[in-house]
């Protein structure tokens, strides 16, 4: 099985280090003037103009972040809720008017590598109230849903995933895909690894105003690919699918498919005709052909089990109430951070409550894959230096104590923002173990299950008014650093915590 040949990913991972890997071009320049048009855009295709009720339902974004439902009763969300599913997911939250040459810019729910936006939201659904069964399209500019196939495909989508129980009881999946070129035309071929990055903040957000809302879901990693694109009538060259979201309960047994036949309806993905071959080869050596491959391949990561100082997290009736819906509208990209600190019980309320788990077809619940390594700059109550983060006894390992402000700066780019920051966080993992276990296709939930505890972190950062952003970094140094303690465990995502400076714009 072309899954297991993993010397692929390492050639990709490898090759996408900054910040001399071979896949990129030291040379190559972004202008902002060319950026694509961040919409999937179809041409005469009926739509459905959505109503959107912002009103906070009372969920505090804290609790939102780190509880999961599962229910054995019925639970078919209307689409007054999938609406706001999908505008706190992906919706536009504000207007910015910048001088030429990028003029007006329209920000999203979550974050996203360079503003870029390459991400398609897609739901599969029965008829759910106000919504009658078939395959949408979500269009964030025009709050919409382009309709693309009339009729329950419910089954298909159970057939790709090998009869995963949680899909054949679900009312509403969504089906998360990616754009290649509209962020690899800055990226290049690193593009693959914020394909996820960026998916994996988006869907914190699609979990926490599900859970907001008391509505069980669970993501699904394990398909088979080209079922799904087909299922969508992707170009999978340029757009593929990436994950999916099963969500609710419905005890209707599911029907017969109508026949799956050519959408034919004339789109405009935004293409610059820029080819990155190893994107296509990446995700073609991840992909699963057939079922057998899925039920293979679908299985639970066991993790191995491992002067610590114990977390310190808020007391229940201290902490903030801020809805999920008023941080999500609140969050934006730290821009500038002061050297204020933050103190240990932000700290550890964020890292309890962010890395409480998801429901996955991949992981034991209330696990993730990463290992967390911190780098503090300035918290109160915690010395600087360098940490691991040791979940299952909720307190954090001291790996060496000092002041690593020039450090933090240094491998997050040389950048101003994980120097200044109080504290930067690394999600590692041992990707060797995690791909002799899934194959090629461990890679993307690797990087997947990193950017949505780090969207988590986004969304807790911004419920006690910190700023948060996320950041890219030199692959090798930051192994390097945190050795002997990390040796043989590679970077997937990097998120800078702190305070806003008062120049700062988010």
């Amino acid at each position: 099985m072309k899954n297991y040949d993993i010397q692929d990913t390492w050639h990709y991972h490898n090759g996408t280090k900054h910040p001399n890997g071979t896949l990129l071009s030291r040379s190559h320049t972004y202008h902002p003037g060319f950026r694509p048009i961040p919409y999937k855009i179809y041409k005469n295709i009926q739509k459905i103009s959505l109503l959107l009720d912002k009103e906070p339902i009372g969920i505090s974004a804290l609790d939102a972040i780190s509880t999961i439902y599962d229910s054995k009763v019925e639970m078919i969300p209307d689409l007054n809720v999938l609406t706001r599913m999908l505008y706190f997911s992906g919706g536009i939250t504000r207007r910015i008017k910048f001088s030429p040459p990028i003029g007006a810019f329209e920000f999203r729910a979550a974050s996203c590598t360079g503003a870029l936006y390459h991400i398609e939201i897609y739901v599969v659904c029965s008829d759910i109230p106000g919504l009658c069964a078939g395959i949408y399209h979500f269009d964030p500019k025009e709050l919409a849903l382009n309709v693309l196939r009339k009729g329950d495909f419910r089954q298909v989508i159970v057939d790709a995933t090998a009869d995963e129980e949680f899909v054949k009881q679900a009312p509403i999946t969504l089906i998360f895909t990616d754009i290649f070129s509209r962020n690899s035309i800055k990226y290049q071929a690193r593009e693959y690894r914020h394909a996820f990055w960026d998916c994996g903040t988006i869907i914190a957000n699609t979990l926490s105003i599900t859970s907001a809302h008391k509505i069980s879901s669970r993501l699904i990693s394990g398909f088979v690919d080209s079922q799904i694109n087909n299922l969508l009538d992707l170009d999978s060259k340029k757009e593929a699918s990436l994950v999916m979201i099963s969500i609710g309960r419905t005890d209707k047994p599911i029907p017969k498919s109508p026949p799956l036949v050519p959408i034919n309806i004339e789109s405009e993905n935004s293409d610059n005709n820029i080819d990155y071959p190893e994107i296509n080869s990446m995700h073609d050596a991840s992909s699963l052909y057939n079922t057998i491959e899925v039920k293979s391949w679908r299985k639970h990561f066991v993790r191995p089990q491992y002067t610590t100082t114990d977390l310190i997290p808020l007391r229940a009736e201290t902490l903030t109430k801020d809805t999920i819906e008023k941080v999500i509208l609140r969050r934006g990209s730290t821009r500038v951070f002061s050297h204020d600190s933050i103190t240990f019980e932000q700290l550890s309320t964020i890292l309890k409550r962010s890395t409480n788990g998801i429901d996955t077809d991949f992981l034991s619940r209330y696990d993730i894959l990463n290992d967390l390594y911190i780098i503090v700059n300035n918290v109160d109550g915690l010395p600087s230096g360098s940490y691991y983060y040791v979940r299952q006894r909720d307190s954090l390992e001291l790996l060496r104590r000092g002041d690593f402000r020039e450090i933090s700066g240094n491998l997050g780019l040389g950048q101003d923002l994980p120097h200044d920051a109080s504290v930067t966080i690394f999600f590692m993992v041992n990707l060797q173990k995690v791909l002799e276990s899934f194959g090629n296709r461990g890679y993307r939930i690797a990087q997947l299950d990193a950017a949505i505890a780090g969207g988590k972190m986004y969304l807790a950062a911004y419920a006690f008014n910190l700023g948060a952003t996320g950041l890219t970094f030199y692959d090798d140094m930051v192994t390097d650093f945190f050795s002997p303690h990390a040796k043989n465990k590679d970077t997937m995502f990097m998120i800078a915590l702190g305070k806003k400076a008062k120049s700062s714009h988010s």
